[in-house]
Formats: C-alpha cells, sequence, structure tokens
C-alpha cells in the first residue's frame, strides 16, 4: 500500500488534482482510497457528483453508532471516498476533527475492509500545526506532495508545508515527494517554482497547464478525466501520475470488493 498526501494553499486546485489522479490510478487497476482532510468535506464532491456523503466527524458528534459504511461509498471509476469533515462552524478545532477522523477510520478498519493500494489524503495547507500534519505523521503518509503555483502567497505555503515536512522526515516520517506545478501563467512562475524546489531540496515532479477545461468540468460536477479524457489536459494529468508512480513506487492492484455506491 503507498499513501500519499497532497498539501497545498487552499484554492490552489489541490482537491481537483488529487481527484484526476484517483481517476487515473483506478482506471488502471488500483484500488484507490482518497480521504478529505478539510473540514468543508468537498475534496470527493467531483468523484461523487456532489451526492451527499456523511462526514466523519459529524457521525461521530452525532452519538450514533455508525460503521465504515456509513462513511465510506464508492465514486467514479470506483473511487473509494471518505470525508474527514470538522467542527460546527465558530466551535472547536479543525486540526483536532482531522486527528479524530483519521483515528476513527484507522480504528474501524478502513484498510483491513477495503485493502486499499493507493491511499490519497488530501489536506488543507495554509497552515501545517496539529492535526493538519497528522498524515505526514508516521503510520499515515509515505509521501507528501505540494501543490503550487508560481502565485507569491502559493509559493509561500509551499515553503513552509515544506519545511514542516523537512522537519518530520529527521524522525523518519513522511519524505517529501516532490512539487507539484499547477500553472497560473503569472510571471516567470516556473523559475519560482524550481527555486523554491532547489530551496527544499527537491523536485518538480511534474506541471499541468492552466486549462479552462479543468473548469468547464468542475462547473458541470465532474473530473477532468470523466468529462474530457482524450483531451490534452487528461494526457498531463496521466504524465503526472507516469510521474509520481516513478517516484514514490506503487504495488500491484487488488481485486475490487463490494462497497456502496455514492
Amino acid at each position: 500500500m503507498i499513501k500519499l498526501a497532497f498539501y497545498g494553499k487552499g484554492g490552489i486546485g489541490k482537491s481537483t488534482t488529487v481527484s484526476n489522479l484517483a481517476v487515473i490510478w483506478a482506471e488502471r487497476g488500483h484500488r484507490v482510497l482518497q480521504v478529505g482532510c478539510d473540514p468543508k468535506a468537498d475534496s470527493t464532491i467531483l468523484l461523487r457528483h456532489g451526492r451527499e456523503l456523511p462526514t466523519v466527524m459529524d457521525s461521530v458528534r452525532s452519538g450514533r453508532p455508525f460503521g465504515l459504511d456509513d462513511v465510506v461509498c464508492q465514486g467514479f471509476a470506483g473511487v473509494l471516498c471518505a470525508e474527514a469533515g470538522g467542527p460546527l462552524p465558530g466551535l472547536g478545532c479543525a486540526g483536532r476533527g482531522i486527528i479524530t477522523a483519521l483515528e476513527t477510520l484507522e480504528q474501524k478498519g478502513v484498510y483491513e475492509r477495503y485493502q486499499p493500494d493507493v491511499v490519497l489524503f488530501d489536506v488543507l495547507g495554509d497552515v501545517v500545526c496539529g492535526g493538519f500534519a497528522v498524515p505526514m505523521r508516521e503510520g499515515y503518509a509515505n509521501y507528501v506532495l505540494v501543490v503550487t503555483s508560481g502565485e507569491n502567497m502559493s509559493i509561500h505555503a509551499a515553503a513552509n508545508i515544506g519545511v514542516a515536512v523537512q522537519n518530520f522526515q529527521k524522525r523518519g516520517y513522511a519524505q517529501m515527494g516532490g512539487l507539484v506545478l499547477n500553472r497560473r501563467d503569472v510571471r516567470d512562475e516556473e523559475a519560482k517554482v524550481r527555486e523554491l524546489a532547489g530551496d527544499l531540496g527537491c523536485d518538480i515532479v511534474g506541471a499541468l497547464p492552466h486549462s479552462s477545461l479543468v473548469t468547464d468540468a468542475e462547473e458541470g460536477g465532474l473530473t477532468l478525466m470523466e468529462a474530457a479524457p482524450d483531451s490534452a489536459m487528461a494526457e498531463a494529468y496521466r504524465a503526472l501520475a507516469d510521474s509520481i508512480e516513478r517516484r514514490c513506487g506503487f504495488g500491484a492492484a487488488v481485486p475490487a470488493g463490494e462497497v456502496p455506491a455514492c
């Protein structure tokens, strides 16, 4: 099983990138579990075609017994979807919610039940503290990949995330898998991201062009890989998937089991 945690500034296209990669790996025969680690609970919404899925935290707060089938469903291409959720607005700590949600999924045997060979954690990346750093820690992700553009705020967030990963690496936790350049076509974009990669001692594992097809697909409630699988943008996502596979290493696919559809 390979576990990848994706971080990046809010609005950088991280969830979009993760969801499209999830589809690619599922279509290649891998058993994929995508876990949204953001209180907004919208990481898997395109895979679910907008259909409701109770978050782990909402289920915990309800006080009623619940099982994995209540908080995990099968989305497009067979991708397993789960959303950690967070505290009620204005109440509680979002980071603590992530810790509770991931611990709950593990305690309920999510890995034993579904036996995924690719697990994707989609993590809010404007801050890297408390619960938001959990996927970097021992027993969760093997590699951290940071999605960034050449915009200053995105670069700043990516730098903070990279420093946090470096600190955890010293303790034997997740390794830095590299940067994913999600282009916004700003001035000197590639040069800025290459400089950041050099500062962090990592590589740019792939670059995605800025394409209106992605926005068009999302407005239709679909991933790009579902809406336009034969497009040049789809090929860019496949090239990124290839690069991550080479960098992080993937095991063999496993047979799919019965999972409730979203």
